[in-house]
């Protein structure tokens, strides 16, 4: 997808605070506001926007447990096995990853007895997993959500 400097600095400038108004983005970029809301209308239709939204901090939240896991399917069952996971209402994200049918998700939970509980009654319990590896997360450096410029 081809965009310009200015198209750039508006995507930066809503990376950093997607409430902005085009007013607000007009002035910060030197164009008007028509000008402005039409660069992000076509942004959003060529795909490059896919969405505004808030990031809302999990730990405020009570889910004071972040675990990351390599979960190793039967490939017959890989489909069937991310989606029955990702309808999960404790996973952050699941992606599918190279290897041996391996899929790598992050959870979220209250506790470690929740973190408990979770893998042994929602992981262990779902057919076609034939390997579980988690780790929890001790301290965050950095995170973010999509595509940084």
């Amino acid at each position: 997808m081809k965009y310009d400097e200015i198209d750039k600095q508006l995507l930066e400038l809503l990376s950093e605070d997607g409430r902005l108004s085009y007013v607000e983005l007009a002035e910060k970029v030197g164009l008007s506001r028509v000008a402005v809301k039409d660069r992000i209308q076509n942004l959003k239709d060529k795909g490059i926007i896919e969405k505004f939204s808030v990031v809302i901090n999990s730990e405020k939240m009570g889910k004071k447990v972040s675990a990351f896991f390599e979960v190793d399917v039967e490939p017959k069952q890989l489909q069937e096995v991310a989606q029955n996971l990702a309808d999960n209402q404790n996973v952050a994200s699941i992606y599918q990853m190279t290897g041996p049918s391996t899929l790598h998700m992050h959870v979220l939970v209250e506790d470690f007895q929740k973190l408990e509980t979770f893998i042994n009654n929602e992981l262990y319990s779902v057919e076609g997993i034939t390997r579980v590896e988690s780790s929890v997360i001790l301290k965050r450096f950095k995170s973010r959500t999509g595509y940084k410029l």
